[in-house]
């Protein structure tokens, strides 16, 4: 019994040792680098030289369209709808019927009218009647000037009577005529709200329908008191509406990102700066011979520039903090630093840069995600005209 103590007490300090090395081999095999494994060096990046040329740059503004004219029609005589001659969407020449409201009381007064027209004539008639019979007594001394004065006062009474009932004539003539609406102008028919037995007045906050002359369509869009500054200074003249005629003709990106077949011109630049938003707003007319735009389309202004010497970088070597575009640059000693640029315009993959980079310079071109000013990298020259050529097609 005492012999299996000793053995139990001499066999337990050796398992313990044991396992301590086991332990030990096993956490210096797990945190010491596999055999062969290279280190990892800088990260490799394509980078490109900039270089400056000649170039066409563009800069776009969100616009909103209208018909050159655009009239709201609305009734000047109350009274219930009869006939509605149009419908939404149809063209519609001057002076075409649209509308008919129930002329019957109109036709009432007129006849109203009428009739108190004949009265007063008939008083005009009867007066210089007496007129006529007092002069000659007045004459023959027979009775007094007075009576003949009185005549006389009477009859431009009646005058002043009859005048007064023609325009009332005239006004309830006018009236039955409004009871016909007509289109004031050639153009495409709006949204018509109301349905023929509706009661319509000429104080509803809602017209019967909006005309909308649609041959010529203006674009309405706003520019940055920079971007504003940028204009002037791109064109020649001492006042702007002299630098509006040596603007070049503009052209009008649609919805769905194709270019209206007309090009248009800069015809209007309101008179101040909006104080909330410190826009301008400028108007554009364009064409519009087949109405394929109406009234409320939107698309974007394109103004064309041409830059004697851009530099023109891929819009993927850029990247965006807050409202600054940025880019790596590349030192002699492969180092990276972030330094924004200034966009002078752009294309669908290009940028066109004015200030911020030199010809000459090194940029990255792309896997800047993970970089950050300092890092060393190993450069992958690309040259930049196949970039370009590329970003172009």
């Amino acid at each position: 019994m005492k012999r299996l103590q000793k053995t139990m007490i001499t066999h337990k300090p050796l398992s313990y040792s044991a396992g301590i090395l086991l332990l030990t081999v096993f956490i210096y095999g797990c945190s010491s680098p596999q055999a062969g494994t290279p280190p990892q060096g800088p990260p490799q990046l394509p980078v490109m030289v900039v270089a400056s040329a000649p170039a066409t740059t563009y800069l776009e503004f969100p616009a909103s369209l209208e018909g050159k004219v655009n009239v709201d029609v609305r009734p000047q005589v109350s009274g219930y709808l009869e006939k509605i001659y149009v419908d939404e969407g149809a063209y519609v020449k001057a002076g075409q019927p649209l509308f008919k409201i129930d002329p019957k009381v109109y036709a009432e007064q007129l006849n109203g009218a009428s009739s108190n027209q004949l009265a007063a004539q008939a008083n005009v008639e009867k007066a210089q009647v007496e007129v006529d019979r007092l002069a000659p007594l007045v004459a023959s001394n027979v009775v007094s000037d007075v009576q003949l004065k009185t005549a006389k006062a009477n009859y431009e009474v009646a005058k002043a009577a009859l005048a007064q009932a023609k325009a009332a004539v005239g006004g309830a003539r006018i009236n039955v005529g409004y009871t016909l609406v007509t289109a004031p102008v050639s153009g495409y028919i709006g949204r018509i709200p109301y349905k023929v037995g509706a009661l319509v007045s000429n104080i509803d906050a809602q017209p019967l329908t909006v005309l909308s002359e649609v041959r010529e369509m203006y674009a309405y869009f706003s520019m940055s008191e920079a971007d504003f500054i940028t204009f002037k200074n791109d064109f020649p003249g001492k006042t702007l509406e002299e630098k509006l005629k040596n603007a070049p003709a503009v052209e009008l990106i649609l919805a769905d990102n194709s270019t209206f077949a007309q090009k248009g011109r800069i015809g209007m630049i309101d008179g101040q700066f909006d104080k909330t938003t410190g826009a301008i707003t400028f108007r554009a007319a364009f064409p519009n011979p087949d109405g394929v735009l109406r009234t409320g389309n939107t698309g974007k202004v394109r103004f064309a520039r041409e830059v004697p010497a851009a530099i023109t970088i891929p819009q993927e070597a850029t990247f965006e903090i807050q409202d600054k575009v940025l880019v790596y640059t590349v030192a002699d000693s492969n180092k990276v630093t972030s330094r924004p640029i200034h966009i002078a315009g752009k294309t669908a993959n290009l940028y066109f840069v004015n200030d911020g980079l030199k010809a000459g310079e090194k940029i990255v071109l792309s896997g800047t995600a993970n970089l950050k000013d300092g890092a060393v990298i190993t450069p992958q020259p690309v040259p930049a005209d196949s970039v370009l050529k590329s970003k172009q097609l």
